[in-house]
């Protein structure tokens, strides 16, 4: 797919080049064309640059997520644990966009591999019971939801529904202080 597109661009340059040169020689080339083309090539650029920052989009696939189990939370945290919870369902928007922004990310994922993390996660797209009363427990209304158990904060930080990679990262580094 790479290739294809680097090829284009290539192809695209030189009809930009060609129609300067032609236009140069007196050729009447409209500049609007030229533009248009040139447009279009910053444009495919920008698209191959982003691809290409480097980033493993698979690497979501390394985390392993627990079931949410609340009576082991605590449990956890006593031991020096931290916990991060993700309350999900496969038809909430906002979660599938925190997950994309956020959660799939290879920095974060990176840094919840940690050997003192523990995931829990809960998938309300079917009624479950220990979800309904966690999030009641919780007092929250629904999907999407965070919240990070650690020492220094065994009753949890709840993060925002709409998570950045920074309410990540500063929660966890809350938990150890």
């Amino acid at each position: 797919m790479s290739i294809i597109a680097s090829l284009l661009l290539i192809l695209l340059m030189l009809a930009i080049a060609g129609l300067l040169f032609a236009k140069y020689q007196g050729k009447a080339i409209p500049m609007a064309v030229i533009v248009v083309l040139g447009g279009l090539a910053i444009c495919l650029a920008s698209i191959i640059a982003f691809v290409h920052r480097g980033e493993n989009y698979n690497a979501y696939q390394k985390l392993h997520w627990q079931p949410l189990t609340p009576e082991k939370i605590a449990p956890y945290v006593e031991q020096g644990y931290t916990v991060f919870v993700d309350i999900t369902a496969d038809w909430c928007v906002p979660c599938q966009a925190n997950k994309a922004n956020v959660l799939h990310r290879e920095q974060v994922v990176n840094t919840l591999l940690a050997d003192n993390i523990v995931l829990m996660q809960g998938n309300w797209s079917e009624a479950d019971s220990v979800i309904e009363q966690y999030m009641g427990i919780q007092g929250a209304a629904g999907t999407p939801y965070n919240k990070v158990y650690g020492p220094a904060y065994p009753q949890g930080i709840e993060l925002p529904r709409e998570l950045a990679i920074t309410h990540v990262y500063q929660a966890l580094a809350m938990m150890n202080k």
